[in-house]
């Protein structure tokens, strides 16, 4: 017998969403303050503590929601991701957090630029114009010079940015077949084996202070990635999507009580302007169709948002 639908309460999708971008914040949090613990260990860590967390939750309706015809897209769909985590985790290390969750949430001016040359998909001019803000506001956090390429840990949070694109394209396309909760399991599965020979080769004995930062970084991911399921059973990834953003306060206020992370005033522009074009892009790309969630979500906790929005 199927299930009811669970109603829609707008003000409880709301605490949801900026609930799961909490997570995120604090997420990536741990993983800076990990600083001492390579790269390749933050990332197993994150996708299998995840996956012990989450497969309960993807088990509740029994083994048929593992089933997936379409193995080769969760794949290339993984390592899009896995790519994004890697090089955003490696990036966050070197910079303020605030600037590092910024810029790899500035997916969403990328999903039109790949959407044009993946599936010829026109860029309407309104979207453009709200790219040339975010991207603006790109130029500004990143902040072009002979310092940029003595430190390029900006240019790898944006291409961290690029590769998050990629894989939310790629998370519309399984949509249309696959649930959430199938997506990513997939996710946290393909990523958990792919990086699992790397943590090996450069294992390094965390201590019990490391051991709670891996185990944080792997448990708020995955209370990020339930709590957005949670809210787009709430309200609509129109009404919410934009709250997506509220990472960027969270992680301020993170980066500023903990490491003492100063905003200038360019890089409050520069903050203003990339949560603004990004916000524009995901409320004018908006799709007519509901096939096409993706558009309307972004960055690290946007992979269950976009299968989730992508099914209303």
């Amino acid at each position: 017998m199927a299930t009811a639908a669970p109603s829609r309460n707008l003000a409880l999708g709301i605490s949801l969403i900026v609930a799961a971008f909490f997570c995120v914040a604090v997420m990536s949090a741990f993983g800076k303050a990990a600083v001492a613990l390579p790269t390749s260990l933050i990332s197993f860590f994150q996708s299998f503590i995840s996956l012990a967390v989450f497969l309960p939750w993807v088990l509740r309706g029994g083994t048929s929601q593992m089933r997936t015809s379409r193995l080769p897209v969760h794949v290339l769909r993984a390592l899009a991701g896995l790519l994004s985590q890697v090089l955003y985790f490696w990036s966050v290390k070197q910079m303020s957090l605030v600037d590092a969750v910024l810029l790899v949430n500035a997916a969403p001016l990328f999903i039109p630029l790949i959407a044009l040359v993946w599936q010829g998909t026109r860029i309407a001019p309104a979207v453009l114009a709200s790219l040339g803000v975010g991207f603006v506001g790109v130029v500004l956090i990143i902040k072009p010079g002979p310092d940029l390429l003595a430190n390029p840990s900006s240019l790898i949070a944006l291409l961290a940015a690029l590769f998050s694109a990629i894989a939310l394209v790629t998370v519309n396309t399984l949509s249309h077949t696959d649930r959430p909760d199938t997506i990513l399991f997939y996710y946290f599965l393909i990523a958990s084996v792919a990086t699992a020979p790397f943590a090996a080769a450069e294992w390094k004995t965390p201590s019990l202070h490391e051991w709670g930062l891996l185990i944080g970084v792997g448990v708020f991911m995955a209370l990020a990635q339930l709590l957005i399921i949670l809210a787009y059973q709430h309200a609509t990834a129109s009404q919410i999507a934009p709250f997506n953003y509220s990472v960027v306060i969270f992680s301020g206020l993170i980066g500023w009580i903990v490491w003492r992370d100063a905003l200038d005033a360019v890089a409050l522009l520069g903050i203003l302007l990339v949560s603004a074009g990004g916000i524009l892009s995901i409320v004018l790309a908006r799709p007519r169709h509901s096939g096409h969630g993706f558009w309307l979500t972004h960055g690290h906790g946007g992979q269950a948002a976009a299968s989730a929005a992508a099914r209303r």
